[in-house]
């Protein structure tokens, strides 16, 4: 389909759920249980530590978590809680931790890509976090080596395993919407002062930081844009640097994508939304993390009516479960990854541009 260059297909919500959760539960139950994947974490700073971790122990079935690693000396003092009966313990502890076959990057933003350069090094498969450093060269090198040894990257993007994102996917790559002209996403939210600080050291603002999610799944859709047009304002140049305010144009042959993202809007996460639209339907998301939304179909498709309705869909696993479900399949060598690395190169060019920044 011309809209979908080199996009592979990925299931359905209720079929991922069924293989991520169910399905794999089940088939334990008639054969011997598979041995457990080694994996630790380093860093709890990021924004999703405490959460990715408390859905780690979800999939305790697939992973044997060994440890975490938190070289702040003052946050190490708070992971009594988060982190309870966990052994907290150094990285080189960690990565030379006999049969260690993952680890978890979860670290602040700009300690991400360092470290997960030394976990590669160390030949250790990844989940790293977002976004993946303001270097384009640096997390292009990262690639080459976790390509070079033969290991697995997956990213945090947050949309990926969201059962309404997998329905879309599935249904413009069957050809449910026709031809996609136009995607429409928002990502927003309003932070306070001190958010606003500790933003502000990153050139790329709004975008940067939250505004990956969307331009993740825009690429999921579109593949990589031929060129991306950054828009970027401060609100309070009087009060910091921060560029809160953010549009960015995604330029296809046949398709316009415009992303949306601040960090000045009251109640922003309602107003989340992504927005497919093809010439023979819309997919229409809103707010974003739901698994209800609008399909309008010209054509009908499945049992779904012609016209505007609305789906609500069963929800699924947690995302970061069915992240590490995913991460432990692939590990397993059961399946193959629907996330390939040009495809993250792709998606890291573009988060930059989207934010301004130039391609080192």
């Amino acid at each position: 389909m011309p809209s979908l260059p080199r996009r592979k297909f990925l299931t359905s919500a209720a079929v991922a759920a069924s293989a991520l959760s169910i399905g794999p539960r089940h088939a334990r139950a008639t054969r011997a249980l598979p041995e457990k994947i080694k994996i630790g974490q380093i860093g709890t700073g990021h924004a999703h530590a405490s959460g990715v971790f408390s859905q780690l122990r979800q999939v305790s079935d697939d992973f044997e978590i060994v440890g975490v690693v938190e070289n702040n000396p003052e946050r190490r003092q708070t992971l009594a809680g988060q982190y309870q009966g966990v052994s907290i313990i150094s990285e080189e502890q960690l990565l030379n931790t006999p049969g260690l076959q993952a680890v978890v990057v979860e670290t602040e933003v700009a300690d991400l890509l360092p470290t997960a350069r030394r976990c590669v090094d160390a030949g250790m498969n990844i989940h790293l976090d977002k976004p993946a450093g303001e270097s384009f060269s640096a997390f292009a090198s990262l690639l080459d080596e976790v390509k070079r040894r033969q290991l697995h990257l997956q990213m945090g993007y947050i949309y990926r395993y969201n059962p309404a994102f997998q329905f879309c996917y599935r249904i413009v790559e069957e050809g449910w919407l026709g031809d996609i002209f136009e995607i429409h996403a928002v990502m927003s939210k309003k932070v306070g002062a001190d958010s606003r600080q500790r933003l502000a050291q990153f050139a790329g603002g709004s975008m940067f930081e939250i505004g990956c999610h969307v331009i993740d799944a825009t690429l999921r859709v579109l593949g990589p844009p031929n060129r991306t047009t950054p828009y970027g304002r401060q609100t309070h140049p009087q009060q910091d640097t921060l560029v809160d305010n953010q549009v960015a144009v995604l330029d296809y042959p046949r398709a316009l994508a415009t992303i949306r993202s601040s960090l000045i809007e009251y109640e922003g996460f309602a107003r989340r939304q992504f927005r497919v639209c093809g010439e023979y339907g819309v997919f229409d998301l809103r707010p974003l993390g739901s698994t209800t939304f609008q399909l309008a179909l010209e054509r009908p498709q499945e049992g779904y009516k012609t016209g505007y309705q609305d789906i609500t869909l069963k929800e699924g696993p947690g995302i970061f479960s069915s992240a590490f479900r995913d991460l432990a399949a692939i590990l397993r060598g059961e399946k193959e990854n629907d996330y390939p690395l040009e495809h993250e190169l792709a998606v890291h060019k573009t988060i930059l541009g989207a934010s301004g920044y130039p391609l080192d």
